[in-house]
């Protein structure tokens, strides 16, 4: 399947945050965004596993500390300063979630007709395509556009965990998988729409990548160290994380499963 479809939405609608800070430094961010998901679960927001706002400290002995922080809907951000101790790595976590939470909350982050129809043909004149090709499911635009009025009404951070399943699901191979046993994109994009990204679906990329290793020795190493630089990369940026970090997490999980060790370290 044509990487378009899990490329385009964040290379059309992605935005520098860099402009946006906390009104005064002096915010207590991380509560400021843990009250922000409760006020908005409150308010009625769907949240599939509540609105707790989870962080994961990267080990290390020493400064920069690194730090993680992933929202209810599925979206992941990072600490993107140089951090002297593990506290202040994660408010500069929480400040960028915090600074993204509140502007996904702006109506252009909405998924509407008009944000379909400028998606859509953002989409087509950056990968050159037809119209034809956007009105077809069976190509990538096509299946583009059937993803997003598949989600109307909801926000970008929202459509944000559907969207990194099917980079997922590119990146592994297993699109082109399905592709080769004549899939049509229109039943893979509807079969996986409600598919979860849980720990069942991780351990069985990693399972994928550890029959790769099989047939190609350091396949693994050589993935793992290009989603660290990609990761490391979007997260000093202050980009959304989700995409590079799961490829992180899964190569990892493959390379426990390899030296025999049930989990992650």
């Amino acid at each position: 399947m044509n990487s378009l479809v899990f490329e385009a939405p964040w290379r059309v609608y992605s935005s520098p945050y860099d402009h946006l800070r906390p009104a005064q430094d002096k915010v207590n961010v991380v509560e400021a965004l843990q009250e922000f998901w409760q006020m908005k679960q409150a308010r009625g927001a769907e949240l599939k596993n509540g609105a707790l706002v989870i962080y994961e400290s990267v080990p290390a002995s020493c400064p920069p500390y690194v730090c993680y922080v992933t929202l209810p809907g599925g979206s992941c951000f990072g600490s993107f300063q140089n951090c002297p101790t593990k506290a202040e790595a994660r408010r500069s976590a929480a400040k960028i979630a915090l600074m993204n939470s509140v502007f996904n909350e702006h109506p252009s982050r909405r998924i509407s007709d008009d944000f379909i129809e400028r998606a859509v043909e953002d989409a087509r004149a950056t990968f050159k395509g037809s119209q034809d090709a956007a009105d077809n499911p069976n190509t990538g635009i096509g299946a583009f556009r059937f993803m997003l009025e598949s989600n109307k009404g909801r926000t970008m951070l929202e459509f944000q965990e559907l969207m990194t399943v099917f980079q997922l699901l590119h990146w592994n191979g297993s699109l082109k998988a399905m592709r080769e046993r004549q899939c049509s994109r229109q039943e893979v994009v509807a079969h996986y729409s409600h598919r979860n990204l849980d720990d069942d679906m991780r351990s069985q990329m990693a399972l994928d990548w550890i029959a790769r290793e099989q047939e190609m020795s350091n396949i693994i190493a050589q993935e793992l160290r290009s989603a660290e630089e990609e990761l490391d990369q979007a997260r000093l940026a202050g980009r959304e994380l989700r995409f590079p970090k799961e490829k992180k997490d899964i190569l990892m999980l493959a390379c426990a499963q390899l030296n025999g060790v049930d989990t992650i370290s």
